[in-house]
């Protein structure tokens, strides 16, 4: 059901896509746009996993220097009938964790030294349940699709400054430049809502099955806590784009981070988790 959803909503971002590049280049660039589609999508699944890890400063960790870490990984795919994953710390002190890998063959779970040093090993399991849970459920199209989202969003902005300063107007061929400005703001703010929606839906999903994998779904409520309130404190610098695969945020927000964020509010999954506590979610 998940990768029926998923693929349902990248032909949907693909679509978007193909709209913003006839806006900005008729039908050839609805072309063009279709090629840089696919390209996103091929790219997305074979090299992601890689570009995200470098890009957030991740490297490989050795037992020898992370016991702990690679225990409870160990133990939780063990439980979880998983490949165990490869296993990346990031040197940060701001607590977080994220995991990547197109297929749970190619699992990948990094954290920063910062979290290692936070939380009891009871919250640690249950944040590593919450990651291996993604792995489980193949999560890694919902980063496919965030990065199709990524792209009809920077596409649209061009297309925006392109009819606004001297670009192309196509007349009545295309409705005028007030529709075709009006379609690309619809296209980008479409292809934003659906990469924030799916992402909120897969946190929940994923402290779920972390909850049934570990067991334990007060110990990840307190991890999710300290987290957020340490995130607060210590800001961490990520790249944007890489931001909906840490477990907790790591851009703090303003007065409507919550309308647009890619992660729901961590006082509504403490809740959802403290409920599971005296009453477990149905196997």
């Amino acid at each position: 059901m998940n990768t029926l959803k998923t693929a349902v909503l990248m032909t949907v971002l693909t679509v978007l896509l193909i709209l913003v590049g006839s806006a900005l280049g008729g039908s050839g660039g609805a072309t063009l746009a279709f090629v840089v589609a696919l390209a996103i999508n091929g790219f997305s699944y074979w090299f992601s996993d890689q570009l995200v890890l470098r890009l957030s400063g991740a490297r490989p960790a050795t037992e020898a220097e992370a016991p702990e870490l690679y225990d409870i990984v160990r133990d939780l795919a063990g439980r979880g009938g998983l490949l165990m994953p490869k296993v990346y710390l990031i040197e940060s002190q701001t607590p977080n964790a994220f995991v990547t890998g197109r297929n749970p063959s190619h699992g990948v779970v990094a954290v920063t030294t910062g979290m290692l040093d936070l939380l009891t090993r009871g919250e640690l399991v249950g944040v590593l349940a919450h990651e291996l849970s993604h792995i489980k459920h193949r999560d890694i199209l919902v980063s496919t699709i965030a990065a199709i989202a990524g792209a009809v969003t920077y596409a649209a902005q061009i297309a925006q400054w392109s009819m606004l300063f001297g670009g192309r107007d196509r007349g009545d061929e295309t409705g005028g430049l007030l529709s075709g400005v009006l379609m690309i703001i619809v296209a980008s703010l479409a292809a934003m809502l659906v990469q924030m929606a799916i992402s909120r839906s897969r946190e929940y999903d994923a402290d779920d099955g972390g909850t049934r994998l570990s067991g334990t779904p007060e110990a990840l409520a307190s991890a999710l806590r300290k987290l957020d309130l340490a995130v607060h404190r210590m800001p961490m610098p990520v790249n944007p784009a890489t931001a909906h695969l840490f477990i907790v945020s790591p851009l703090t927000g303003q007065r409507l981070r919550a309308l647009f964020s890619t992660h729901p509010p961590i006082e509504d999954r403490i809740a959802r988790l403290e409920a599971f506590a005296t009453s477990p979610p149905a196997v």
